[in-house]
């Protein structure tokens, strides 16, 4: 049964083919089996977790089931549920359990949605390999000797091994859309502000953003149903009308206009990810699209605002972790400055601290006009950049990234090779636009190629739809590592 996907499995809960118990009995057994091979989950409780099915199948025999009732769901370890461990990755809250429970793992809840575990991530969601976790690096289903990319990584590697129907994931920079393209899934970063931040714990506030990760865009769609809507407690919020995300899953492409951008489709991409392109291509030309080119002439500009902007706002986000109110404490010190600098410094790993000192500098007097300000100046011409495309189509296509999924350790020693493997999926984020990560092949090792589709703002329901004809048409979607 942990090969179905989430609508299959909610099709046998309310058919009364399987139990909710049962259910979470298959996942909880396969996750026992296999997980110590990828590293996957890094906190999980079956007494929890079998409650909460027990619950979910007392309200199926009451009638008062949903689409969601008695399914399985695995969180990032960003995500706080009262109760669980929510450490983040990080040695600096391995201690905290949450005294609450995030709106979006709430709203799952609500639905009747089991939970199997939090999934392991890059430190603080700083990361695009998930190797800079206190709790060691996720390796990739497909080839453990490479990374699920980051920092949602253990999200989708759970998923790519059916250890997990679905799983939540954040996108500050590609976070949701790499690690889904590297393992072979489906996950898509919402507009930012229909999903609420409240509860998730913050690395770069303007940029963070929840959203699902799946076999397939139906499995989002059912999934963002629920974890979208406005939030009081969180500022960020948009007050806006509940939508259907499932609206336009049997929507033909005739018709639709897809922009492909001249900066992306260029020889710095693998062959393999150029061959996923033109995967993607052919499928969408064959349903009747029509591709035009297109120009976002700012994007290799994306790169330093967004290491600029979201290490300023990290800097500032994580000045709270002072060994004070919670989390990790120094043993010794001799005064209240020894134990603020040597919690910092035994609490965070080399990729937090290089951004938050990045960021405070960046911030500091003298500097803050000539980073900063430019920076932000920058992500505007950005945002500009996406609307002039969206005057000439209806969606862009993209690469998720550069290259299939690199080997363990490959980038740890260049840091900058490593952010511009984001290239493709940062610009995204500075604007605030939906994209969605959908599989479009296989590289020469095995490996997955994922692709993405960007949206306008709130046009979630157009990018699934047309993720989802594009896998009604192909199977990469259906591979199961082995």
């Amino acid at each position: 049964m942990t090969t179905y996907t989430l609508k299959q499995a909610s099709t046998l809960l309310q058919s009364k083919q399987t139990s909710a118990v049962e259910l979470a009995q298959e996942y909880l057994a396969a996750i026992a089996a296999q997980n110590p091979a990828i590293n996957g989950y890094i906190t999980l409780d079956a007494e929890k977790t079998l409650a909460e099915a027990r619950a979910a199948d007392e309200r199926i025999a009451q009638g008062r089931g949903g689409a969601l009732t008695g399914v399985p769901v695995a969180y990032k370890d960003i995500f706080c549920q009262t109760g669980w461990r929510s450490a983040c990755g990080s040695k600096m809250l391995d201690n905290f359990v949450a005294p609450y429970t995030a709106t979006v793992v709430q709203n799952l809840l609500d639905a009747g949605m089991v939970t199997l575990g939090r999934t392991n991530m890059d430190e603080f969601a700083m990361g695009s390999t998930n190797e800079s976790s206190f709790y060691g690096a996720t390796k990739n289903p497909w080839h453990t000797e490479h990374v699920p990319g980051g920092s949602s990584g253990g999200s989708a590697a759970v998923v790519a091994a059916r250890l997990a129907p679905a799983a939540l994931g954040s996108d500050t920079g590609g976070s949701i859309r790499q690690p889904a393209a590297h393992c072979g899934i489906t996950g898509i970063k919402p507009t930012y502000g229909i999903v609420s931040r409240f509860g998730m714990v913050a690395y770069a506030s303007s940029f963070d953003q929840a959203g699902p990760m799946a076999q397939t865009a139906e499995d989002c769609a059912i999934l963002l149903n629920a974890m979208a809507g406005f939030d009081e407690r969180d500022s960020t919020s948009l007050e806006r009308e509940k939508e259907d995300y499932t609206r336009d899953l049997n929507q033909p492409l005739k018709g639709l206009r897809v922009g492909l951008p001249k900066e992306y489709f260029t020889a710095s991409n693998s062959p393999d990810v150029q061959a996923a392109l033109e995967n993607a291509k052919t499928l969408l030309q064959q349903q009747g699209a029509e591709l035009v080119e297109v120009s976002l002439p700012q994007t290799e500009l994306s790169i330093p605002a967004y290491y600029v902007l979201a290490s300023a706002e990290a800097s500032t986000n994580l000045s709270r972790y002072d060994g004070v109110r919670y989390g990790h404490r120094a043993a010794q010190f001799a005064d209240l400055d020894e134990m603020y600098s040597r919690t910092r410094a035994e609490g965070f790993g080399s990729e937090v601290k290089r951004r938050i000192m990045i960021g405070t500098y960046v911030l500091s007097h003298g500097y803050y006009d000539a980073y900063y300000l430019k920076a932000q100046k920058l992500r505007r011409l950005v945002a500009n950049d996406f609307q002039v495309a969206f005057a000439q189509c209806d969606l862009i296509l993209a690469p998720a990234a550069p290259t299939a999924a690199p080997k363990l350790g490959e980038l740890n020693q260049d840091p900058v090779q490593a952010y511009l493997s984001d290239i493709y999926t940062i610009a995204v984020n500075l604007a605030g636009l939906p994209a969605l990560s959908l599989p479009a092949g296989f590289a020469a090792n095995g490996l997955p190629i994922g692709v993405q589709l960007i949206g306008n703002y709130f046009a979630e329901a157009k990018i699934l739809g047309a993720a989802h004809q594009m896998q009604l048409a192909s199977d990469w979607h259906t591979k199961v590592p082995e």
